[in-house]
This record gives C-alpha cells, sequence and structure tokens, in this order.
C-alpha cells in the first residue's frame, strides 16, 4: 500500500513539474522591429543586468527580463553565464579582502 501510494504521488509531482516546464520559443531566429536578433553577448549583459531589469519591469510593460528575439542556445548560455556573474564576482572580491 504504502508502494502505491508512493508511486502515486511521484507520477503526480513528476506530471506538475512536467507542467510547468516552459515551451518552445516562437520567436527564435526572427529578428524584432529594429531587424536584430539577440546572441550571446546580449544574453550575457541581459544577464547581468536581471535584477535591475526586474525592478523596472514592476512598474512599467515596456520592459521585459528575456529578450524573445534570440538565436536559441547560444543567448540562453549568456543569459545564466550573466546570471551568475555578479555572485560569482562579489564571492571572489569578499573571500580577496578578507584577510
Amino acid at each position: 500500500m504504502k508502494k502505491a501510494l508512493l508511486l502515486c504521488l511521484v507520477v503526480l509531482v513528476a506530471l506538475f513539474l512536467v507542467g510547468c516546464a516552459a515551451g518552445p520559443n516562437s520567436a527564435k531566429d526572427i529578428a524584432d522591429i529594429g531587424g536584430s536578433i539577440a546572441g550571446f553577448w546580449s544574453g550575457l549583459w541581459h544577464g547581468m543586468i536581471t535584477l535591475i531589469t526586474f525592478i523596472i519591469s514592476l512598474f512599467t510593460d515596456k520592459v521585459q527580463i528575456y529578450e524573445i528575439h534570440n538565436n536559441g542556445g547560444w543567448y540562453n548560455f549568456g543569459f545564466l553565464f550573466g546570471l551568475l556573474f555578479l555572485p560569482v564576482i562579489s564571492n571572489i572580491i569578499k573571500t580577496a579582502t578578507k584577510d
């Protein structure tokens, strides 16, 4: 009985998590109004300024955190790398000045 209940719980949690997964980006590789597609460097910059962008996006609909007109994997990699940039740099500074 416990195994069946545990199995049902695991299946329900897995279905819940799969249901929350992001879908495909229909604007991938499609240029924006200015004719540009965001790549790695744009993703890196957008990742680095995410906190500021998030705060601004709370007050206006004209600012978004993530550029949907991107080239896919390279933009995503840059974005995630940019997200890690500030915590890693602050940790390096903190450990360097600890002595």
